[in-house]
């Protein structure tokens, strides 16, 4: 295997690494206050902030999918603006619009009034209830990180993430996200049902007294300082390698594709699959304490990263397979380097 080059690194990226290692107990502990149990959910929800991804968060209602996602933006202190979305939904609701002022002297002007893409976290919700042409208002700020309106430019202030949320489970009056769309998203999160007792526990909490609200702990700027440290942290060319033949694989009819691929798969991952791959397995790495990317941090992120970037085909439902299914095979026959 090829060995990393580990850098060195000066006082201030040290003291962000440390703090970036103890931000996760320290978020783990305000969030139990209001979100029990989804670890997984929440430990890879944070990884996509940590890596500045965009996330996609899909499960059925009543599963505290936009609680968690206003939650996280309260503990780093973000400008936090939520946007329903619904089948009657413009684009200009969302980019935002011009309207005429008048001022005190009488005269007139057009004047561009932001809308709410215009913040640090934008909670997306249900975004599969508006039609594409809504949702691809979202597609240049997700890419570019500015947004086009009114003849002009105009940046958004970083740090910026679109976390959306989507209902798998009702298809009518639904609008699926087209594949473009899907893969500006670095994660596709799925959250399923509690196991009984930690159910109980959010019905005991939820009937009870109202809890306190949360406190921020870190500001946006150090958000942005740990997305930098993320980048910092080592990867052996063997373990992208890796990765890459991951993604690769499940690109059915090219060399070297396993055949249940060319089997299940109409359309498979594409360069963005490998990219954050790595930088998801990154991010992993350095809040687990550890000096450099791993095999297994590579793995750990398959599902997340995949999940929405492989369309099987109507033989794989037939078949019974489900996209979970083809990511578990490719992790079983795409061989880690010895």
């Amino acid at each position: 295997m090829s060995l990393a080059v580990v850098s060195e690194h000066t006082d201030d990226e040290r003291d962000v690494i440390e703090r970036l290692r103890g931000a996760r107990e320290k978020i783990n502990s305000e969030l139990s206050k209001v979100i029990i149990g989804q670890k997984q959910v929440i430990e890879e929800l944070l990884i996509g902030l940590f890596s500045g991804g965009h996330c996609l968060i899909t499960g059925a209602p009543g599963l505290a999918k936009t609680l968690l996602v206003q939650s996280v933006s309260d503990l780093f202190h973000l400008k936090f603006s939520r946007i329903q979305f619904t089948p009657d939904l413009m684009p200009a609701d969302i980019t935002g619009t011009e309207i005429l002022e008048q001022n005190e002297e009488g005269q007139r002007k057009m004047v561009f009034v932001p809308g709410p893409i215009f913040a640090n976290v934008v909670l997306a919700d249900e975004i599969n209830r508006t039609p594409p042409k809504t949702q691809s208002a979202l597609l240049e700020a997700m890419q570019e990180k500015q947004v086009t309106a009114a003849g002009r430019r105009m940046p958004l202030e970083p740090p910026f993430f679109v976390l959306a949320t989507q209902n798998p489970i009702e298809m009518e009056g639904t609008y699926p996200l087209p594949e473009a769309q899907l893969d500006r998203f670095m994660f596709n999160i799925m959250v399923e049902y509690l196991p009984e007792d930690e159910e109980v526990a959010v019905v005991m909490q939820t009937t009870g007294a109202a809890v306190d609200a949360l406190k921020p702990i870190f500001e946006g700027s150090e958000l942005i300082a740990f997305r930098d440290a993320v980048r910092s942290v080592p990867i052996a060319e063997d373990v992208a390698r890796y990765a890459v033949r991951l993604a690769s694989a499940s690109r059915p009819h090219e060399a070297n594709t396993p055949s249940f691929i060319n089997d299940w798969v109409n359309w498979g991952a594409g360069l963005r699959a490998g990219q954050y791959l790595v930088l998801g397995g990154k991010a992993r790495a350095l809040l687990n304490g550890q000096s450099h990317v791993s095999i297994e941090d590579i793995r750990a992120m398959a599902h997340p990263t995949m999940r929405h970037r492989i369309l099987v085909n109507y033989r794989a439902e037939a078949d019974g397979v489900s996209v979970e299914t083809v990511i578990d095979k490719l992790l079983e026959t795409v061989q880690p380097p010895a």
